[in-house]
């Protein structure tokens, strides 16, 4: 899987008819006036680290650990089911946990997966 791949796994998710929910590595622009950080629902990804295969001395398979991050405002099972769903379709396979973040009011389900990366072809 690309990283590329990843991506557009998550940038479709659909929340409504004509809507998806917003999709950013790793944060928000925080300090952009012109692109301010959408309200929750929203999802923030990020490779933590590597846990890549090691072979005859050399780095074999590249694995990065992803993290993915749902913020949604009120406990939205739908919208957990439908992220669910896009990393199932992905070939992804997860683990998750859950927790409330009190100073922002936010409910917060993180996603852990392992991805094989494959090189972009051109």
């Amino acid at each position: 899987m690309t990283y590329i791949e990843v991506f557009n796994a998550l940038n479709g998710i659909a929340i409504g008819e004509n809507e998806t929910i917003p999709v950013a590595y790793y944060q928000f622009p925080a300090d952009d006036p012109n692109n301010p950080a959408p309200p929750p629902p929203f999802i923030c990804y990020y490779y933590e680290g590597s846990n890549d295969f090691l072979a005859d001395g050399t780095n074999y398979q590249t694995i990065r650990p992803l993290t993915v991050e749902l913020y949604t405002d009120n406990k939205d099972f739908d919208i957990e089911q439908a992220v669910e769903t896009a990393l199932n379709a992905a070939g992804l396979v997860f683990t998750r946990t859950e927790t409330y973040i009190d100073t922002e009011q936010l409910y917060l389900v993180t996603y852990y997966a392992d991805v094989v990366v494959t090189p972009t072809e051109e």
